[in-house]
């Protein structure tokens, strides 16, 4: 019993970690992906060369890239920072891929229909395109939103106390190396499953207001 409450008490960090990772990704990645529609080559090519390198690296190595590297530099950062940072640099990447989809999705007479009634730019983002790409992008984004949760284990490698790192430690002075990470899945299903739920039924949502429309 102790060592569940000893991973349940690592859970809030576990949640901040995500949380502010997901938030900061998702007001980069809407950046992002202005800059990909940017009428200018080069904005649009340094947006998909930010994307696209942020994709690739594994985020363990970018973490060790910004904690142990820019990190030991003039600029610090302690380890709940280079974390959130880190995860936020990859959580930007992929809900940009997503935002672009959603973007996509809706069909090109809504942009010509919009231009038609003469809404200036930040109209036709706001009140015609942005609701529809929105309705297409939140269950991914919800999806997304679980693989960071998983991923937020990773943090443990720089020193962040959340779930894997006090479960490792736990495993470590008491020899038993299945039980608490056996506990540690649990907990990580019991906080991902609610997500999966909700994922599954806003998409069943939205695709019947798609059909009914």
């Amino acid at each position: 019993m102790d060592l569940l409450w000893t991973i349940l008490a690592a859970v809030p960090v576990t949640l901040t970690v995500t949380a502010t990772s997901f938030a900061i990704g998702a007001v980069l990645g809407l950046g992002l992906v202005l800059a990909r529609r940017s009428r200018w080559v080069v904005v649009r090519f340094a947006s998909f060369a930010t994307i696209e390198v942020l994709r690739g690296i594994p985020p363990i190595v970018l973490l060790f890239i910004i904690f142990f590297g820019v990190g030991s530099g003039a600029v610090r950062f302690d380890p709940f920072q280079a974390a959130v940072l880190g995860l936020g640099l990859v959580s930007a990447a992929h809900l940009a891929e997503i935002y672009r989809g959603s973007l996509l999705a809706v069909p090109n007479g809504q942009f010509e229909a919009a231009s038609a009634l003469g809404l200036d730019r930040l109209a036709v983002g706001t009140k015609v395109i942005g609701p529809q790409a929105v309705r297409v992008a939140v269950p991914g984004m919800v999806t997304w939103a679980i693989s960071l949760l998983k991923d937020s284990a990773l943090v443990s490698t720089i020193g962040v106390a959340e779930v894997m790192l006090v479960t490792n430690q736990y495993a470590r002075s008491s020899g038993d190396g299945l039980t608490p990470f056996i506990l540690a899945a649990g907990v990580y299903i019991a906080l991902g499953t609610p997500l999966a739920w909700l994922s599954r039924a806003l998409e069943r949502r939205f695709s019947r207001v798609r059909r009914a429309g």
